[in-house]
């Protein structure tokens, strides 16, 4: 039987950040849409999942301890499923960041993955840092592995395991807030089953 992976991205954070690049901040998510899980929670249990992993960030730690409430398993934190650093970029729209840093903005748009956000992380190091925890997640004994995460996380675990070209990841799926995704993993390549499941129940 094929390994499966459910990947969750956290529920949203509220207006004041929408359109922000949020990847290393430390915020929290919005109450109304944390208690409005509860169609996320019984999908993501009808899969029966063997392990929860979780970034360690307050957004994604929360949204995995509401859906637990349906669960109860053991919530593993594991550090390599934090978003990435946009380093000085964090916090910003993107008109600011074009703004304020037009020669990087220009470099960015070229998807190199020695690309670094301005004392943040480069895009060539997110990359093996997510390939890494992959891996070792399909490994785990069990049939479905569930994950609490970011949605450049998601995106990049996505392309990794389709065999798509990783380095613009941002542009090739739009991952909602409170949303399932799914894969099916054959002999370490994956098959999308699944994309923003449960999204019209948590508009």
């Amino acid at each position: 039987m094929a390994k499966r992976l459910l990947l969750v991205r956290h529920c949203s954070t509220g207006l004041v950040n929408k359109g922000r690049f949020i990847g290393s901040s430390d915020v929290k998510v919005d109450t109304d849409a944390l208690h409005a899980t509860a169609p996320l929670a019984q999908l993501v249990a009808s899969y029966s999942p063997d392990h929860f992993y979780c970034s360690p960030l307050n957004r994604t730690r929360q949204t995995a301890e509401k859906l637990n409430e349906h669960l109860g398993l053991d919530i593993e934190i594991e550090e390599k499923l934090q978003e990435i650093d946009f380093g000085r970029w964090e916090k910003l729209s993107f008109e600011e960041i074009a703004a304020q840093d037009p020669v990087r903005v220009h470099q960015w748009s070229k998807g190199q993955s020695d690309f670094t956000f301005p004392g943040g992380d480069q895009i060539g190091d997110f990359h093996k840092r997510v390939h890494y925890i992959t891996q070792n997640l399909i490994r785990l004994p069990g049939d479905t592995v569930l994950v609490v995460t970011h949605g450049g996380v998601i995106r990049t675990i996505i392309c990794q395991l389709l065999g798509l070209e990783p380095n613009n990841y941002l542009l090739l799926f739009d991952i909602k807030p409170s949303t399932l995704a799914m894969l099916d993993i054959f002999e370490n390549r994956g098959v999308l089953t699944g994309l923003n499941l449960a999204l019209r129940e948590n508009l």
